[in-house]
């Protein structure tokens, strides 16, 4: 990281890892903003990889992590969540004792555990990072430089984590345009649990009971506006997905018992044919959501954030 006037980069080299949709569009907002010098790419697909130089999305592509690493003084891995663990392995002998290395996965105790394990004495330089943001389609050819304007970015920082690495972290995603917030990884995970993780699995739950019906396909044709609604995000990436619900489990299991518990509540009162209790039930939702608002930075938490690349 250099320490030059606020016009030159701030950063020599980005190696991407992973070059989808975040990681290009972190790649595409960080030059825009002045903020990087040079940036080489790695991805699984030798086809992802040129096109992301087609679309000059990355200035080179490399044929392996450690190639794309060596040298660099920020490394972002935009890989799915269960492909960190392979992808700390293979970028610690090459990485820079003073270099800022990030992620942007939707869990982050999984993540760190895996960073703990396999870092070693370069744990310091890791600042586990979620960006909200995202889009309803994935891949390079989808990366925005706005992607993460107005947009929260969540870090957790690990008691390892190095000062400095921690306030380039912040500037970082600040630069592109991020509202940063700093907590622990569990606090991290309890909250996604259930406000990201929990409705995306009933959506994916209430769309198999519909159409897991002999009339499904019937029902399906009706479906109005409050169905796209509410079903949207069940069209997310099936294998991002299993890795996020997988990854989580404890927190999605305590938070699928509290709904559990809701939803046998209203069974209940219908049951019971208790109109009143009923009434009572759905007053209290909508109040909450009445009342609610969405915060300044709070993106709509969509399908795409770590699309495999």
């Amino acid at each position: 990281m250099t320490s030059e006037s606020p016009l030159t980069p701030r950063f020599d080299k980005l190696a991407l890892i992973g070059c989808g949709l975040m990681g290009g569009s972190f790649a595409l907002a960080l030059r825009e903003a002045g903020w990087v010098k040079h940036i080489v790419g790695f991805s699984a697909s030798e086809k992802t990889r040129q096109r992301a130089v087609e679309l000059q999305v990355i200035d080179r592509a490399c044929n392996s992590v450690a190639e794309a690493v060596q040298d660099a003084d920020l490394v972002l891995l935009a890989v799915p969540v269960g492909a960190m663990q392979s992808s700390f392995e293979a970028l610690r002998p090459a990485l820079s004792a003073s270099a800022l290395l990030m992620d942007v996965g939707s869990t982050k105790c999984d993540v760190v555990a895996a960073a703990q394990q396999h870092l070693g004495e370069r744990l310091s330089c890791f600042v586990p990072a979620h960006p909200i943001a995202g889009k309803e389609v994935a891949g390079i050819e989808h990366a925005d430089s706005n992607l993460y304007q107005a947009r929260r970015t969540i870090l957790t920082p690990l008691p390892q984590t190095g000062a400095a690495q921690l306030q380039a972290a912040e500037s970082v995603w600040q630069a592109i345009g991020s509202h940063v917030t700093v907590m622990n990884p569990e606090a991290h995970d309890a909250t996604f649990a259930a406000v990201s993780h929990l409705p995306h699995l009933i959506a994916f739950a209430a769309v198999n009971a519909l159409t897991a019906q002999a009339q499904g396909d019937t029902f399906l044709q009706m479906a109005g506006p409050g169905f796209r609604d509410f079903s949207r995000i069940a069209a997310s990436d099936p294998a991002v997905w299993r890795d996020i619900l997988s990854a989580n489990q404890t927190e999605v299991l305590t938070q699928l018992a509290h709904f559990r518990t809701a939803l046998d509540a209203f069974e209940s009162v219908l049951k019971q044919g208790d109109t009143a209790a009923l009434q009572h039930l759905i007053q209290q939702a909508s109040d909450v959501r009445s009342a609610w608002t969405l915060q300044a930075g709070n993106a709509c938490h969509t399908t795409s954030e770590t699309q495999r690349s």
